[in-house]
C-alpha cells in the first residue's frame, strides 16, 4: 500500500481552513462587508478545492470498483453544496432567510468533509498506487490555482434564490 498521507493532508489542510472560514461567517451579522467577503472567499475556496479534488482524487477512485460507491456519493454532494452556495448568495444576506440557508449549508458541509476524512480517505488508501499519488499530487494545487481564478461568486441573480 502507497503512503497517501501527504495528499490527504493536503485536503485535510484545506478542510480546516473551510472550517474556520464558517466559524468565521457564524460570528457575522446582517449584509457587513465582512460576511460578504467571507462569504466570497468561502466560496471560491470550496468550489476551487471541489473541482481539484474530482480531478486528482475521484477521477482515480472512479477507475476503482471497490470505491465507486464512496466516489460517487461524494461528487453528488460537491454538486448539492456548490448549489446551496449559489442560492446563498442569491439571498439577502439581512433576512432570516440567509441564516437558516447558511446553517444548512454549514451543516452539510461540516458533514460531508467529516464523512471524505473519516470514512472515505481511509478506504480510498487502500486502493491507491504510488503512481496514483504521483498523479494526485501534481494535479490538485495545480486544477485548484486555476479555478480560484476563474470562480464566479454569485451566478444567480437574487430573483432566483429559492424561498
Amino acid at each position: 500500500m502507497a503512503d497517501a498521507s501527504g495528499i490527504f493532508d493536503r485536503l485535510k489542510e484545506d478542510h480546516d481552513k473551510h472550517r474556520e472560514l464558517l466559524k468565521k461567517m457564524a460570528e457575522t451579522e446582517g449584509a457587513s462587508d465582512e460576511r460578504s467577503n467571507l462569504l466570497e472567499q468561502f466560496t471560491v475556496e470550496v468550489k476551487s478545492h471541489a473541482a481539484a479534488e474530482e480531478q486528482a482524487l475521484y477521477s482515480t477512485m472512479l477507475r476503482k470498483p471497490e470505491t465507486t460507491g464512496e466516489t460517487r456519493h461524494s461528487v453528488a454532494e460537491h454538486h448539492e453544496i456548490e448549489e446551496m452556495l449559489n442560492d446563498l448568495a442569491a439571498t439577502d444576506m439581512s433576512s432570516s432567510a440567509w441564516l437558516s440557508k447558511f446553517k444548512d449549508l454549514r451543516h452539510r458541509y461540516e458533514h460531508h468533509i467529516e464523512e471524505e476524512e473519516e470514512d472515505h480517505f481511509p478506504d480510498f488508501e487502500k486502493y491507491l498506487t504510488d503512481a496514483d499519488l504521483a498523479h494526485m499530487r501534481s494535479v490538485f494545487q495545480r486544477r485548484k490555482d486555476a479555478e480560484c481564478d476563474e470562480q464566479e461568486v454569485t451566478p444567480e441573480k437574487m430573483e432566483d434564490a429559492k424561498d
